[in-house]
């Protein structure tokens, strides 16, 4: 089958970073299934992996956003058949979607949204994922239509993959939701996602909540430079609130600052649990949840650039380019056919 494969060569403008190449069609077992990839997304965990590889590393398959069609089930699989149309994150420990074919656990995906095309439907794995679970297990949100109604959000960096999907989920929850945009063009999109305020991250961030009227916040997700915002997020945050995070801080963070206030610190790694096989059956059912949401049209699709020549080296290294510049809005996707070398 034909996969594309990452080396390691940081740059990606270089041809060498990434390769069309070949390998066997995967092996499944009791719990997986066969998919056969029709689309697939680029994340920024995409691109820090690759750039993570060293020169010694063998070819790695990235990808970590897929749709695609059922082609085998494994002994152990009950709740999919042959040809069910489904999405997924999958996980870091194996090879990813970047392949003609990949074997994925059956209780890390769910069947795809009916009214999305599968470039809508594999821009929404990863980051629904991800925004899931750090509103609703980490900060304590509850996840039901309504249901946080009165409590405030404020989401740093909204107009990424992460706080697109974020803002959308939160809103629905009940929670009134603020978040930050430097651009017109994000402050635009994180209006359109449903953001009620709109704060400038460029600015001090403090005197523009206080001017929206707001005192506290009941959680704060930071996405982008938790170093930069924590002090802000630990003078915004209400006693026994939760400041979270999924970006990794470059310095020791001042977590004293939240003591008096009994807040809590949380992060958020959505790979956690396929990486150490923790509550894998939980992912699935997410993602069912996401695919119903999508399906009522109250949960969209953040895909706002598609690469549809083909899913190839070439087309991937285009997308990882777009991520890296660290200006997109929403999420790109790559959609098939497969159509790069047959050379290994």
């Amino acid at each position: 089958m034909r996969v594309i494969e990452s080396f390691g060569t940081q740059n990606i403008d270089e041809r060498a970073a990434m390769i069309d190449g070949t390998r066997p069609t995967p092996n499944v077992g009791e719990h997986d299934v066969r998919v056969k990839i029709t689309a697939v997304s680029v994340n920024p965990v995409d691109t820090k992996l690759r750039q993570a590889l060293t020169s010694q590393t063998v070819g790695t398959i990235l990808g970590y956003d897929a749709v695609g069609q059922i082609a085998e089930i494994g002994s152990a699989v009950d709740h999919f058949e042959i040809g069910d149309r489904v999405f997924y994150a999958g996980s870091t420990a194996r090879d990813g979607a970047n392949a003609e074919e990949q074997a994925v656990d059956a209780r890390l995906i769910a069947h795809a949204p009916e009214r999305l095309t599968d470039a809508e439907a594999a821009a929404l794995p990863l980051t629904s994922l991800t925004a899931s679970e750090v509103l609703f297990t980490k900060m304590g949100f509850k996840m039901a239509a309504d249901a946080n109604t009165g409590q405030q959000l404020l989401i740093i960096n909204g107009a990424g993959g992460v706080g697109s999907v974020a803002i959308q989920l939160a809103k629905w929850a009940g929670l009134t939701v603020s978040a930050t945009a430097s651009r017109p063009e994000t402050r635009d999109w994180v209006k359109k996602m449903g953001a009620t305020h709109i704060f400038n991250h460029r600015e001090a961030l403090a005197p523009q909540v206080a001017d929206a009227g707001i005192n506290f916040f009941d959680g704060i997700l930071i996405l982008h430079s938790t170093d930069q915002y924590f002090e802000t997020a630990a003078k915004l945050i209400k006693p026994f609130g939760h400041v979270a995070s999924i970006v990794e801080n470059r310095e020791p963070l001042p977590m004293g600052l939240l003591k008096n206030k009994a807040a809590s610190f949380d992060w958020e790694y959505m790979f956690a649990k396929s990486d150490y096989g923790v509550d894998l059956s939980s992912q699935g059912q997410l993602l069912a949840k996401i695919a119903e949401l999508a399906d009522q049209q109250i949960l969209h699709t953040t895909l706002t650039a598609t690469i549809d020549s083909g899913i190839n080296a070439d087309n991937l290294r285009a997308a990882h380019q777009l991520v890296e510049a660290n200006k997109m809005v929403g999420k790109v996707v790559v959609t098939g056919p497969f159509n790069g070398s047959e050379k290994a």
